[in-house]
């Protein structure tokens, strides 16, 4: 009944229907019927999805001047709306027709004309869905009161801790309190329902960014329960697997990673032959779907991985135990086995159940100190240095076809943020790269890549890792910064991400180089999930996924589902292929938004501690380069990653105008310019270590 009312509405842009010409149109006459088509109405309405005006008449909403979306809002207290599923400009929403609407909030908005003709602008009408429903902040006493001084800078009311609300909360501790009240009169009311500890006290600063993302550290008791009926692997289940125990498969990661979800054998068959074999964790085989393991991994999305801790997406009895592929013990893998020539083409590739057993753990260190040169590790390890030299010389096969292609390459900046005892940050330094991290990078891409186009062929509901092409809007700025730099890029009409390629190998070792980087991916849209294979742009595949870490991340586990699915199990019925079809948008929604959510968390807590690290320096100068300009000043990036602004007001020398097509900052009378990859000398004045702000100006 509700796609055929949308559907007639949409099919009457122009005038809206009474429920009486719906009812006629709709063959609904009787009473019943009516009865029921205006119960349905009020529900579209109620959803938005219809809009009824004054004289009830009903419209659907794209052929109204209202619109949905999430409400950014900024610190002096106006904000954007984000329309929900359209490419459209936001709206602009005035402080004073915010109603009492707060950051992230979804809801309705009504769209006028702006005075000035120069946008759109629009008032609150509804709040359809709260993104808060707690705060995180500390508690001050203001007179005989108590008020919370949230952690959010987006909330500018105030907030009263109600009579009784403090539930054993004192001054100056750090909680999370439910929101009992929202902003009535300008004053919120809140009550305290988590004591994090006092604001002083060491990791609780961690702990309050983690509750303000509302992100939950714990696991609820029937996952756990869920999680401890597997200890050990049952025998049973070794029947349809290939057994590969006595391979040379080793793991590779970091030194302080717990959770192994994957495994590599590398061998030369001959000068023009690589066998390639990437095991991964075989998650799917125990997070069966509706279970309460499968219910709260969709929950959580992914893990969150923290300068002091990792909130996993499993428990810990899965994540670092029965899943994580440890050395010399049995584990249940997914494997993509595949034979490459010497020009990295896949001649052939197979996707199989399989049991392995890691013959070492190694680390990113070792396997780079092997590769240059040392000994004494490659006589520890001397039944697979072979084998990692053979790794190094197939990744640079595999690289070398991806740049061939198109594939751009983006060296980002990790840093790596040293802590002391107390959770205080005593150092940060920009976490080296090293061959071994591109190899598995390399096989990881390669392994993806053949899992998605092994699916695509068949079109099946699946879910892939898609990254579509630049907006052109944000293209042709990007040209014409790099034209105006002196890099100018031919292209007859679309630009093609081999151009974009060239671009960076031309900027390479040049003074622009880190700005034009940084341009160019501020340029690209961000990867996302989708059930629609869409190709990845950056990579240049057409086809891509997420395969390689189902410990890690629910989109990878869902890909292993499918595989067992409709491969293992040869499931692929018309009841099983629509089952898929109907929850895959929605998974790959939910994985989307909830990656962006984990980035949002780990950025915000690196911020902090990257603040706090620099509170030690004020005064003090350091070199760094301009990694982006805006109207109100520049941001400078030092080599260690710490990043500050440097305020217009503090470019006190001349009158700065910004120049919003070139982003750069230019002084009327100097003619002095500022522009990303400029490198500066700039003096710490201020850190405000919670919002993880840096103040710098340039000396």
């Amino acid at each position: 009944m509700k796609e055929t009312i949308i559907a007639l509405l949409k099919k009457s842009p122009k005038k809206p229907l009474s429920a009486k010409q719906i009812s006629q149109a709709l063959n609904q006459t009787d009473a019943a019927s009516f009865k029921a088509l205006m119960k349905t109405l009020n529900e579209l309405v109620d959803a938005c999805e219809v809009i009824v005006n004054d004289r009830h008449q009903y419209a659907a909403i794209e052929h109204t001047n209202f619109a949905t979306g999430i409400l950014d809002l900024k610190d002096k207290g106006f904000g954007f709306l984000t329309l929900d599923d359209s490419d459209d400009d936001d709206i602009y929403i005035p402080a004073h027709k915010m109603k009492d609407a707060m950051h992230k909030d979804r809801v309705l908005v009504h769209i006028e004309s702006s005075r000035r003709g120069l946008r759109k602008e629009g008032e609150v009408k509804r709040i359809l869905e709260r993104h808060l429903t707690t705060i995180v902040g500390t508690v001050m006493k203001r007179g005989k009161r108590f008020e919370l001084v949230s952690d959010e800078k987006n909330i500018k009311h105030k907030i009263n801790i109600r009579k009784n609300g403090l539930n054993g909360a004192s001054e100056h501790d750090k909680v999370q309190a439910m929101i009992t009240s929202y902003a009535f009169k300008g004053v919120m009311e809140v009550e305290v329902i988590h004591i994090i500890g006092h604001m002083n006290e060491a990791g609780v600063d961690i702990l309050s960014k983690i509750l303000k993302h509302n992100v939950d550290p714990a696991f609820p008791k029937k996952v756990l329960d869920e999680a401890e009926q597997y200890q050990t692997l049952d025998k049973k289940d070794f029947e349809g697997r290939e057994d590969y125990r006595d391979h040379n498969i080793v793991t590779i990661d970091g030194e302080t990673a717990k959770d192994f979800d994957d495994a590599i054998e590398v061998i030369k068959k001959d000068e023009d032959t690589f066998y390639l074999a990437v095991h991964i964790a075989d998650v799917s085989h125990y997070v069966k779907e509706q279970s309460e393991l499968d219910k709260e991994a969709y929950r959580r999305g992914t893990s969150i991985y923290l300068v002091d801790r990792v909130i996993p997406m499993l428990p810990e009895n899965l994540s670092n135990n029965l899943c994580s592929l440890m050395p010399n013990v049995d584990r249940f893998v997914i494997s993509c086995e595949m034979e490459i020539d010497a020009k990295g083409k896949i001649k052939s590739h197979r996707i199989f159940p399989s049991v392995m057993r890691s013959k070492a753990r190694m680390t990113y260190t070792k396997v780079n100190a092997i590769l240059e040169g040392d000994k004494a590790l490659a006589k520890q390890y001397e039944h697979q240095t072979e084998m990692f030299h053979q790794m190094a010389d197939l990744a640079a096969i595999l690289r070398k076809k991806r740049t061939r292609q198109g594939s751009i390459h983006f060296e980002t900046d990790e840093p790596y943020i040293k802590l002391d005892k107390d959770g205080r940050a005593i150092d940060v330094s920009l976490r080296e790269r090293g061959e071994s991290e591109r190899i598995i990078e390399e096989f990881m891409l390669i392994a993806n890549q053949v899992i998605a186009e092994h699916v695509s062929w068949l079109e099946l509901p699946f879910i892939y890792r898609v990254h579509e092409s630049p907006k052109e809007e944000k293209l042709e700025r990007l040209l014409t910064m790099s034209q105006a730099l002196g890099f100018k890029v031919k292209a007859k009409s679309e630009i093609t991400h081999k151009e974009l390629q060239k671009l960076l190998q031309r900027v390479e070792d040049t003074a622009s180089e880190k700005g034009m980087n940084l341009m160019m991916l501020r340029s690209m849209q961000k990867a996302i999930y989708s059930p629609s294979n869409l190709g990845h742009f950056g990579l240049a595949f057409d086809h891509y996924t997420h395969f390689t870490s189902p410990i890690r991340r629910y989109s990878d586990l869902i890909v292993h589902r499918l595989l067992r699915e409709y491969f293992f199990n040869k499931n692929q019925t018309e009841k099983t292929i629509k089952h898929y079809d109907s929850i895959m948008r929605d998974i790959a929604n939910q994985t989307s938004t909830k990656e962006r959510e984990a980035i949002g968390l780990e950025r915000d807590v690196l911020d902090m501690k990257k603040a706090e690290y620099m509170s030690q320096f004020i005064g003090e100068k350091f070199k760094g380069t301009i990694s982006s300009v805006t109207a109100f000043g520049v941001y400078v990036g030092l080599p260690n990653t710490v990043e500050g602004l440097v305020h217009i007001s503090e470019l006190d020398d001349d009158y700065y105008e910004f120049n919003e097509d070139l982003l750069f900052l230019v002084g009327q009378r100097t003619k002095r310019m500022y522009r990303i990859g400029d490198e500066v000398t700039v003096e710490v004045m201020n850190t405000n270590v919670f919002d993880g702000e840096i103040d710098f100006k340039i000396r």
